[in-house]
């Protein structure tokens, strides 16, 4: 999360939210909940969260600007199409599988919101995969692979590496080399 979104009292309220997000759910996570863990009572609470519904979509969206931050930032040095696919998968996964990081329990949880708050957090989380539409458009890819698919099946991918992935052997950067390798084409075949 960004420094100016955890200045002063609403900042720590909205630490505490996100830590109890993350780890208890939408569905598992009480206005109650946030207000007893950061010391608010009652009215006082409500004064700097108007909604459970509001907060959630806030803290969502402080999760992938800053995942999406880290991203560009990553990729903004270089050049080569590849190496920006490499680094834009590296930057991701650090973001994901860093064990503070509350992106993936923020992401994870869309089934359990009202829709109209899905409805807010698909459009950001499809603001967020502009930075990886971009990167794809970028790449030599055979004519006859579909962009978007190859966009949505990488995602997909490294989503899913939270999931599995266990320190040891390998590094998250190393893990996420690896992913960015099996995606890589040129002239119509694997490299």
């Amino acid at each position: 999360m960004s420094d100016e979104g955890l200045r002063g009292r609403r900042g720590e309220i909205l630490a505490v939210a996100a830590q109890l997000f993350a780890r208890k759910g939408y569905r598992g996570t009480s206005m109650r909940d946030i207000g007893d863990a950061a010391g608010v009572r009652g009215g006082s609470l409500y004064h700097h969260i108007k909604s459970k519904d509001g907060l959630f979509v806030e803290l969502h969206n402080m999760a992938l600007d800053g995942a999406e931050a880290r991203i560009v930032a990553a990729v903004a040095p270089l050049d080569d199409p590849w190496d920006r696919l490499e680094a834009a998968c590296v930057a991701l996964l650090e973001v994901q599988l860093d064990p503070d990081s509350i992106t993936m329990p923020m992401m994870n949880d869309f089934r359990e919101v009202p829709d109209a708050v899905r409805a807010q957090l698909v459009a950001r989380r499809d603001d967020f995969e502009d930075v990886f539409r971009l990167i794809v458009e970028g790449l030599p890819l055979p004519d006859d692979v579909d962009r978007s698919i190859y966009r949505n099946l990488l995602l997909s991918q490294l989503n899913a590496v939270a999931d599995w992935y266990r320190p040891g052997r390998l590094g998250v950067q190393d893990v996420a080399r690896q992913v960015a390798r099996l995606f890589r084409h040129e002239g119509g075949t694997a490299k």
